[in-house]
């Protein structure tokens, strides 16, 4: 039975740390608690020197989450679903800017906020029965936890338009081609392990590095190429003094394999 005060599993596996949304039963819909949950770990994490990427996944094999949490919403005013809104952001966000590389492991449907959720991780597999949506225009309302704001920057605004005004939900498969996610596993594999292996050159890799490419990305969203290579040499700059750029150097010149530390 899932704590519903902290509904989300942790275990670290070496460099990295998987998360499971543990509300089987509701199809690992998003709770208020289980926002609260997702927001601290992310927090946790940015700071932990022990974790070097994150995998973000849901119990089960039918959802990896299935949106809001229906049952928690019927009882709330309008009021208390714009509050509830402004909780997607600041704890959904905390993964968004996240130092440290997230990848969603897509265990079943991710439906509206599930998809979001989705969205705010930087990278994202999937098992081949996995299917994925914004339906939120067919319920009377918008996805307004990102959906029109990452979707687009994903997929490209047409399909985006096509996923949203339609309510279409693209199968495994289609989100590949869409390139809404970057690996479907073989059939019979395990989801987590799959993920593991995928990310395996970010366990190893320069943790500088690849926290400061992250900020690059992100930062250039809604600015001038100009601005945004500004930002980037910004970035570039704290990777340059690190020692793992340095023992980068001395292992190609080795020829062995280098050994980052984070530093």
């Amino acid at each position: 039975m899932a704590d519903e005060s902290f509904p989300v599993e942790v275990e670290q596996r070496g460099h990295v740390v998987i998360w499971t949304i543990d509300r089987e039963m509701r199809r690992n819909s998003l709770s208020r608690p289980t926002l609260f949950a997702l927001g601290k770990l992310a927090r946790e994490a940015a700071t932990n020197p022990s974790i070097r990427a994150i995998v973000l996944t849901g119990k089960g094999d039918k959802a990896f989450c299935a949106g809001a949490d229906l049952k928690e919403r019927k009882d709330m005013t309008e009021n208390d679903i714009r509050v509830q809104v402004e909780l997607y952001r600041s704890e959904l966000g905390a993964i968004d800017r996240s130092p440290k590389p997230v990848v969603a492991a897509l265990n079943g449907v991710a439906f509206g906020g599930g998809l979001e959720l989705a969205l705010v991780c930087d990278l994202r597999i999937a098992a081949p029965h996995a299917e994925v949506a914004l339906l939120e225009t067919t319920l009377g309302i918008i996805p307004a936890a990102g959906g029109t704001q990452r979707l687009p920057r994903v997929v490209g605004e047409a399909r985006a338009k096509e996923m949203i005004l339609l309510g279409r939900k693209l199968s495994a498969e289609e989100a590949l081609a869409w390139g809404l996610v970057h690996r479907v596993i073989p059939a019979g594999t395990n989801l987590v392990d799959e993920a593991m292996a995928f990310i395996e050159p970010v366990v190893n890799g320069a943790p500088l590095a690849q926290a400061a490419a992250l900020e690059a990305i992100d930062r250039s969203f809604g600015v001038t190429l100009d601005i945004g290579l500004e930002l980037e040499k910004i970035s570039y700059d704290k990777v340059l003094v690190s020692e793992d750029r340095r023992e980068a150097l001395a292992a190609f010149a080795e020829k062995r394999r280098p050994k980052f530390n984070g530093r």
